[in-house]
């Protein structure tokens, strides 16, 4: 009876089947070369096959089956046979489903396809091969949905490294590793006009984007498994190993600086370029920013046991962009770089269960930006040697900037089951201010017009134990992990030449001791200022060297409840040499309602240790407000000024985070949707500028900023990722994908004490807390590609951002009365944009492709609604996309 219930069942599935068909192809990557091994199943089965040496591939299969391509290292992809007899596919480099994350997780089991927490995977050189962009921040801008990044200009240090925030959070918030392992951060902090204001952040920029498999960005509070900094999230940036011989590519790229109509009647200023000429509306055409990348790769195979070697190396060259600006910043625009990056991977089998695993590298780059402007000794400012400069002139803050870092590590597997990860990290930052075409008006004619201005520097070295072991025989799974960590940094400042920093008398002289020495004074009888122009160098007075120490240990652990339900917990203990100790835990958790359908949320604690650049950094500078140096202090933690003024010892930055989102996948479309919120008091800021002179007259400046654990804030969002993949014809495929942030940041207490909070905190240093979460950003990717050809459109819609500007500063307010008189004049108002990018790629060979595009097609600007008292002094301040407008590129990749 059962075997005539069979075959009656039998012959009513091929009534109604499609008939068996021989199915051929090749399967290719996105540049064409034959991929070997790559798995073809017929979905639902465990039929299947592996494609040979060529790429090629034969399957017999039902005309209405759906055939699964998979392989390490790429995107897997769905095709519905339809009935087709050829079918080619082409295969995109990336994280497959079934490989194994590296963060979010110690799981050996954990894939990205089911973890409680939202990770997105990102495919670096595959993004950088469609778009041009030649750096990780800008990659990652338009790629992750809650990553903000924008050039600065006219900021410093931040010309020359670029903050970056993750769910609107400080660049200081978002932990960075290289292959699991920490990443140190850069010593600069950023105290001007910028997102990020009194952080330091980590200088990604530093790693060669051609040297990266992947980047993992865990959009969860992690600081329970990962310690410090992981506050908003980690990024992981994992190095390639491949070891598929010679690869590289040229790319070349420039920006237009044609910046529309209207922008002179609209401001009614004249605005200006370097050269002091009026710079006129629409009527310069040229282009400039010229941006040269050469990279390579070479990856070897060390062993006949999977042992390997990948180098990377990687040359940029980018000039300076010039934008219109006021008469007092005729330099606005982004810095010019020239850098060289080294990156090596490596591992060696010592036998079945012993590797050692090494990598590293350097990264060298040599930058340039344009200072504020200062006018001629006739036009009344005396910053200006007229011998010198008879017209005024524009500084030059260049730097050279060096990364370095090497990490070796042994990973073992022990008789009973128990991994072993024993590695240690060290990494360094040094940035080196060198100040051209500038002077010291306190030498008059004698004065350089370069000089050594010092610098900073971070090390760092983590030396950590890590132990895990996977129980298959628990529930349906247990992971347990656990280890320890101790890790000790080192901040430095090294003071630079004596004309860099040095007030001289009417003698020449450099003054050491005013009582008996008097300042150098112009034609009028004023006192000159010392120091060179656009940035003053470090004295020896200003010289830190100091180091701490912490260790760490945690407890990380995964349990399948059911094949549905998963329990994920953490818990860290952390002690400081400095400030003390802090216990923080996690709780997630995943629950699949069905195969295509779960649930997944997060609940935990966060810390973020104040760096040794916020407790120690301090310098005498001069701001610059409307054109106007105002001579400012920035004064260490632990100095008696900062006590004096009522400022407390810095201690750690408190973080609560819940998230709560699903996961959706239905044939070849993907959907993950995650609201989070994330609470951080005594957040650490950058204070407004205290003017009591009674205690700053001796140290001859007009105001002083501290580090201060100043306000709460509480930001909350929505991040949203949708994806849908198929194939169209005999080796087409179409790629749509939208990533969306909702973000909100209230400030929900300040902490200003018996301080006057418009002194402390106010409404100008709000509005950039603020401009680090925008309201909204989205992006719309639209991609075809065959065999030969691929095409991609990508449409960016970024929301108003709203600062408030230096009048603030020029006369701040000290009640609700007069701040409110100052909202009305000194809010700018960016308008929302829609930027749109577009690229082509052509297969010449197998070998060889060539693409070109251009990104802000449309030649999009922030629009402001503003008086010419603008943070940056120029046409606009850096927001949303940049102000370098339209991009046109061309990249040339091969394989060898």
């Amino acid at each position: 009876m059962k075997s005539i219930f069979t075959l009656m069942l039998s012959l009513c599935c091929l009534t109604f089947s499609f008939a068996q068909l021989s199915i051929s192809g090749t399967v290719t990557d996105n540049l064409g070369s034959p991929l070997m091994g790559v798995n073809i199943v017929i979905k639902g089965t465990s039929n299947g096959t592996t494609s040979d040496f060529n790429g090629e591939y034969k399957i017999d299969a039902n005309g209405d089956a759906i055939l699964v391509f998979s392989s390490v290292g790429y995107d897997s992809k769905e095709v519905e046979v339809n009935n087709q007899t050829k079918i080619n596919i082409v295969l995109e480099e990336g994280v497959s489903l079934d490989e194994v994350l590296l963060v979010g997780s110690r799981s050996p089991k954990r894939t990205a396809t089911d973890t409680p927490v939202p990770i997105d995977v990102l495919d670096v050189s595959g993004i950088a091969a469609a778009t041009g962009k030649v750096e990780v921040n800008d990659i990652l801008q338009y790629a992750a949905p809650s990553f903000n990044a924008s050039k600065q200009s006219g900021s410093d240090g931040a010309d020359h490294i670029v903050p970056a925030s993750l769910r609107g959070l400080g660049p200081d918030q978002t932990l960075v590793l290289i292959n699991g392992k920490r990443r140190h951060q850069s010593s600069l902090v950023n105290i001007f006009g910028t997102r990020g204001r009194g952080n330091s952040g980590t200088d990604l920029n530093a790693i060669p984007a051609n040297a990266i498999k992947r980047i993992e960005v865990l959009r969860d509070g992690a600081s329970a498994q990962y310690g410090s900094d992981a506050i908003a999230g980690v990024i992981n940036i994992v190095l390639r190993d491949n070891t598929d011989g010679f690869s590289g590519g040229i790319t070349y790229g420039a920006y237009s600086t044609a910046i529309g109509d209207g922008w002179e009647e609209a401001t009614g200023e004249t605005l200006y370029n370097v050269e002091g000429k009026n710079r006129l509306d629409g009527k310069n055409k040229n282009w400039d920013g010229e941006t040269v990348k050469i990279d390579a790769n070479y990856g070897l195979t060390l062993t006949n046991d999977g042992g390997y070697l990948n180098i990377t190396t990687e040359f940029l060259s980018k000039d300076n962009t010039l934008r219109p600006g006021f008469s007092w910043r005729k330099g606005y625009g982004s810095a010019g770089v020239d850098g060289f990056n080294f990156m090596i991977n490596s591992s060696i089998p010592v036998n079945d269960n012993t590797e050692i695993y090494a990598f590293g590298g350097r990264n060298f780059r040599d930058t340039n930006a344009n200072a504020f402007s200062r006018d001629a000794f006739d036009d009344g400012d005396n910053r200006s040697v007229p011998s010198l400069y008879p017209d005024g002139f524009t500084p030059r803050i260049t730097s050279n900037i060096t990364d370095a870092s090497v990490s070796i590590g042994v990973r073992h597997e022990m008789h009973n089951g128990w991994n072993v990860d024993f590695n240690n990290t060290y990494g360094k930052n040094n940035f080196h201010y060198y100040i051209k075409n500038s002077n010291n008006a306190s030498m008059k004619n004698a004065s350089p017009v370069d000089f050594d201005a010092g610098g900073h520097y971070l090390s760092q070295n983590t030396t950590g134990l890590d132990f895990s072991k996977y129980y298959d025989d628990i529930f349906s799974g247990v992971s347990l992990a656990f280890g320890f960590e101790y890790r000790t940094e080192n901040f430095g400042i090294f003071s630079g030449e004596i004309p860099s920093y040095g007030l001289y008398d009417e003698n020449g002289v450099v003054i050491t001791n005013p009582a008996i020495q008097t300042v150098a004074t112009d034609a009028n009888g004023d006192d000159l200022p010392g120091g060179s122009q656009g940035f003053p160098g470090y004295s020896p007075a200003n010289e830190v060297d100091r180091s701490r120490t912490n260790y760490g240990i945690y407890l990380d652990s995964e349990i399948n409840i059911s094949e549905a339900f998963m329990l994920a917990g953490a818990v860290r203990f952390e002690t400081y040499s400095d400030f003390g100790n802090t216990f923080n835990g996690k709780l997630a958790s995943r629950l699949k309602i069905s195969d295509d359908f779960s649930l997944r949320g997060s609940i935990s604690t966060g810390f973020r240790a104040p760096s040794l650049a916020q407790l120690y950094y301090n310098l005498i500078f001069n701001n610059i407000v409307a054109g106007e140096s105002v001579p400012s202090l920035l004064s260490a933690n632990n100095s008696t000024v900062t006590k004096a003024f009522g400022i407390g010892e810095l201690n750690e930055e408190k973080a609560f985070n819940v998230s709560l989102g699903f996961t959706f996948k239905t044939g070849n479309f993907t959907a993950t949707v995650d609201a989070y919120s994330i609470t951080v008091n005594d957040r650490i800021i950058l204070t407004d500028n205290f003017t009591d002179q009674a205690i700053l007259g001796p140290l001859k400046v007009d105001a002083a900023q501290f580090f201060a654990n100043g306000v709460d804030t509480r930001t909350s969002g929505l991040d949203i990722v949708l994806g849908y993949d198929t194939s169209v014809g005999s080796d087409g495929n179409i790629k749509i994908g939208l990533i969306g942030n909702i973000n909100d940041l209230k400030i929900k207490d300040i902490h200003n004490g018996d301080l006057n909070e418009f002194t402390f905190f106010g409404p100008f240093s709000q509005a950039y807390l603020k401009a680090a979460a925008p309201d909204y950003k989205f992006g719309l990717n639209l991609g075809y590609a065959t065999s030969k050809f691929n095409t991609n459109l990508t449409l960016t819609q970024f929301s108003k951002v709203e600062l408030q500007d230096f009048q603030w500063v020029d006369s701040p307010a000290t009640t609700q009365t007069e701040a409110d008189a100052l909202y009305e004049v000194a809010t700018d108002i960016y308008k929302a944009a829609l930027v749109l990018d577009i690229s082509l790629g052509y297969n010449i060979s197998e070998k060889l492709n060539i693409g070109i595009g251009v990104n802000n097609l449309l030649n999009k600007y922030p629009t402001p609604q503003f008086d010419g008292w603008t943070d940056q002094g120029g046409l606009a301040d850096s927001v949303q996309m940049g102000s370098d407008g339209t991009y046109a590129f061309g990249r040339l990749s091969f394989k060898l």
